[in-house]
């Protein structure tokens, strides 16, 4: 059985990206499951407060279950054009201490998903995580991108994909990373 871990960068109540991976565990293919994980408790990092308090258990959680995990799938927003600001600060946290970073991201399958009011979906979003994934060492699964644009018109008010395109697109995207996750092929979407 593949197991994924996700996470969304947003904490708003009402996340397109929220709802995007709480839609991506009801397409994950049988035999597959995806552990969707909160990034809400983790403090701004600061190396300070590290050092005094060490590393957060909500941190610490995340980046066991990652290290366990076949694979990770994140679902970014696009705040001005790049990566969030809170989603960033989770893969900081995530990477402490140093040494822990080839237990928990090198080789690690990820895959990138987003959701934007916009007309440009997550593209530039999801194009600025390239040089972090790499500095990590994650395999970044490049078989498919999901970059869902106009997102107020694809979810409907229960945060539930209300558009059948979408939805059938999610189902693929899944469906090609996990089998890149679990040692198969690359699995175009």
């Amino acid at each position: 059985m593949a197991v994924l871990v996700g996470f969304s960068g947003s904490l708003r109540k009402g996340s397109f990206n929220a709802s995007l991976l709480r839609a991506a565990v009801a397409a994950m293919p049988g035999g597959s499951r995806l552990q969707v994980m909160s990034i809400a408790a983790f403090p701004l990092y600061n190396g300070d407060d590290e050092a005094a308090h060490g590393i957060p258990a909500e941190v610490t959680a995340l980046k066991e279950a990652i290290a366990a995990a076949d694979g990770l799938l994140i679902a970014t927003p696009e705040y001005n054009n790049s990566i969030p600001g809170v989603t960033k600060n989770a893969l900081d946290w995530l990477t402490r201490p140093p040494a822990d970073i080839p237990r928990v991201f090198a080789g690690k399958p990820v895959a990138l998903i987003g959701a934007s009011p916009g007309g440009f979906g997550t593209i530039l979003s999801q194009n600025a995580w390239l040089p972090v994934l790499r500095t990590l060492g994650a395999e970044l699964w490049t078989g498919g991108r999901l970059m869902v644009s106009h997102a107020g018109s694809v979810f409907d008010a229960d945060g539930a994909i209300a558009d059948a395109r979408t939805g059938d697109q999610l189902s693929k995207f899944v469906e090609g990373f996990v089998a890149f996750a679990h040692g198969g092929s690359t699995g175009k979407a």
